[in-house]
């Protein structure tokens, strides 16, 4: 252990920080903004420094002029903060599990100079916590020779694994920033509330949930206040979790991993999530190679998951990452949760998504753009939920599961898709039970 901490400027943490190192960036919520700002100021005196970093939240002064030319943005998830930069050419994105970032940091395939991580305040023996996203912050600082750490009394201290002793640190600033919030409790409308309720009965007493971020997880979420001995096990959540906490609903009682625990590698949401979180032994935050393992994950009894997705074709093909060939977000861990329910017991993997975009445009298609990532493939889809009903497609052929699709799709565009059907088929569609 280094026994020489550094508490110093944001300006002197930085200050080891080399033209062409490769420096990890801690994600979501716990983005370190204050070391962000302290690291772009650098810019003339630094070239090609590459930012290794899932999703993160806030300004990104890396990305923005003058100080983009000294920075490449190597996102393994992109956010909307740096999706400028990773489409173009200042920037990169990497396809890859959530599961699997770790291993790109332990096998030295993307080995780390430096890590930046935003913990809370060390406790009474020196540990200070990952707090709201362990995911891949723990094997960056497991494995960069440098860790430079931002501590904030803002930053919750979660229980699980994701703890780090301040010695570990060269150099420490000290920041009282807030921590990013998101809440999606406005932008649950009459269609997320549909699709909500068409889940939820899908939902069976003493199931295992995962779930993602937005307005048809919170959704989801709420419709379920009345179920009996719900579990959570999910790479994360955000503030619907709390309401369905405080419904009695989630009990985690039937889990067979951490029975009577939330279990999750990152959260994301408002200032009552982080304040629920810190210091609740209820919650307990791992690192995405354990949480999202599908051998762990199957363990589990009934687990459901429920993802979303940008687009997807007549056959059950999944487009999560990439508009064409524009590269939206990331493949994350939604591979992961979607096998991992479908080897449970009694699990039920479901893709859900408003059968429309805002501009009205379909999000199920007869193809996927030109340049769109598969990231779930036609063979892994069982349940498919829009605001017009469910499509089961496990075991069905084909034409079968371009049926079912049209079914859920939105009215205005069934004769269309209905169209490719019989160009694609054949005229003799024969119904679907």
């Amino acid at each position: 252990m280094n026994t020489n901490v550094n508490f110093c400027t944001p300006e002197e943490a930085v200050k080891e920080i080399k033209s062409n190192d490769r420096v990890f960036v801690h994600g979501s919520a716990a983005t370190p903004a204050t070391l962000l700002r302290a690291l772009a100021q650098r810019h003339e005196e630094l070239c090609n420094v590459e930012i290794v970093s899932i999703t993160t939240l806030g300004p990104m002064p890396l990305t923005e002029a003058p100080y983009n030319d000294s920075f490449f943005i190597n996102s393994l998830f992109v956010s909307a903060n740096v999706r400028s930069a990773v489409n173009s050419s200042n920037g990169g994105y990497v396809p890859i599990f959530l599961s699997e970032i770790g291993i790109l940091f332990r096998r030295n395939i993307l080995p780390l100079d430096v890590a930046i991580v935003h913990v809370s305040p060390p406790d009474t023996h020196g540990y200070c916590s990952l707090g709201v996203s362990v995911d891949v912050a723990k094997p960056a600082i497991e494995t960069a020779k440098l860790l430079i750490a931002q501590v904030n009394a803002n930053m919750p201290r979660s229980h699980g694994d994701g703890m780090v002793h301040i010695s570990q640190f060269k150099y420490v600033i000290e920041s009282n920033d807030p921590l990013p919030e998101v809440d999606y409790s406005e932008k649950i409308g009459s269609n997320e509330l549909q699709i909500g309720q068409h889940i939820s009965e899908l939902i069976e007493d003493g199931s295992t949930l995962q779930m993602g971020i937005g307005a048809i997880p919170d959704a989801v979420l709420n419709a379920l206040h009345h179920h009996k001995d719900l579990g959570i096990h999910t790479e994360m959540f955000s503030n619907g979790v709390m309401g369905l906490m405080d419904s009695g609903a989630l009990t985690n009682k039937f889990k067979a991993k951490h029975p009577g625990k939330i279990v999750t590698s990152f959260a994301v949401g408002n200032r009552k999530l982080y304040d629920r979180i810190n210091d609740n032994p209820i919650i307990s935050f791992h690192e995405a190679a354990y949480v999202n393992d599908t051998a762990v994950i199957r363990r589990n009894p009934k687990v459901i998951s429920i993802n979303s997705c940008l687009e997807m074709d007549l056959t059950g093909q999944v487009c999560a990452d990439s508009i064409g060939s524009y590269h939206y977000s990331g493949v994350g861990g939604q591979m992961d949760f979607m096998r991992g329910a479908a080897l449970s017991e009694g699990g039920k993997p479901i893709m859900a998504l408003s059968a429309t975009t805002k501009k009205g445009l379909p999000k199920i298609v007869p193809f996927l753009k030109q340049g769109a990532g598969v990231v779930t493939t036609r063979a892994h889809m069982h349940y498919v939920v829009t605001e017009f009903g469910v499509a089961y497609l496990y075991g069905k052929n084909l034409r079968q599961r371009a049926i079912a699709l049209m079914k859920i799709s939105a009215p205005e565009h069934r004769e269309e898709l209905e169209k490719a059907i019989i160009e694609r088929f054949g005229s003799d569609i024969h119904p679907v039970s």
